[in-house]
């Protein structure tokens, strides 16, 4: 593995863990009244698009760092319906 694909794997850890703390407190409040919707369906959107990109070029860092984004992101999205 050359020093390229090293940043790009760390870079895709880091960005698969930005949602981990969020998701993590708000499993464990139960409360997800200060989440913007808004804001978590546009990371989706965007996770969705950068999969299908990711895949058509087989860029393995951003697939795999976008599958947990937009895994997160979906958890995320489903507290905040059920956490009234």
């Amino acid at each position: 593995m050359n020093w390229i694909e090293i940043v790009g794997h760390t870079g895709a850890l880091l960005s698969s863990i930005t949602f981990m703390p969020q998701v993590y407190k708000t499993w464990q409040t139960k409360r997800a009244g200060d989440l913007s919707m808004n804001m978590m369906l546009i990371v989706f959107i965007s996770t969705i698009v950068w999969l299908v990109y990711a895949i058509e070029l087989t860029l393995w860092p951003v697939i795999v760092a976008n599958t947990i984004i937009c895994a997160l992101s979906v958890l995320l999205i489903y507290f905040k319906l059920i956490f009234k």
